[in-house]
């Protein structure tokens, strides 16, 4: 098994270097595989994935996409291009408490949390850290407000999405 692991811009991954001569020098259709990443790659547009291409030695392979993190999808929502060198100084942003809902979906998979009020908590600290503020405010004024219940109900909302996920 040979494995091919690349950084490429979700929905525009290119032929050329090094994606083509990688995938090429292991005797693929380089724009078959290319058009395949995009196609799996299409729901993060605009950010940056990791694709894995594994390969059998009958040349039979397959594509898996893994999720960005939790920085750089909170970074999408926001419009921002990167963190804050100085989050407690300087905010480079603002995202709704419901992308941050969303973010946690997305990465359930990679978060230890057990519930999607744990799972938004933890993805709030992340935004805490890169400088972004949530519904206007401070991430940590946000945190204790989960605390209290004050978004129990924008929360059930995903929780069937959060259980089938």
């Amino acid at each position: 098994m040979k494995l091919i692991r690349m950084q490429v811009k979700a929905g525009k991954a290119t032929p050329s270097p090094p994606l083509g001569p990688a995938l090429s020098q292991h005797g693929l259709s380089v724009d078959r595989v290319v058009e395949e990443i995009n196609k799996a790659t299409e729901s993060y547009s605009g950010m940056d994935v990791t694709v894995v291409i594994r390969i059998d030695e009958s040349g039979r392979y397959s594509i898996d996409v893994q999720s960005p993190t939790t920085a750089s999808l909170l970074l999408n929502f926001a419009g921002s291009q990167e963190p804050s060198g100085d989050p407690a100084h300087k905010k480079i942003g603002n995202v709704a408490l419901e992308d941050v809902i969303k973010v946690a979906l997305i990465r359930k998979r990679a978060l230890s949390a057990k519930s999607l009020k744990a799972a938004t908590k933890s993805v709030v600290s992340t935004a805490r850290s890169i400088g972004l503020t949530i519904n206007g405010k401070d991430p940590k004024e946000v945190l204790a407000e989960i605390d209290k219940g004050l978004y129990d109900d924008l929360l059930s909302k995903y929780e069937d999405q959060w259980r089938g996920g």
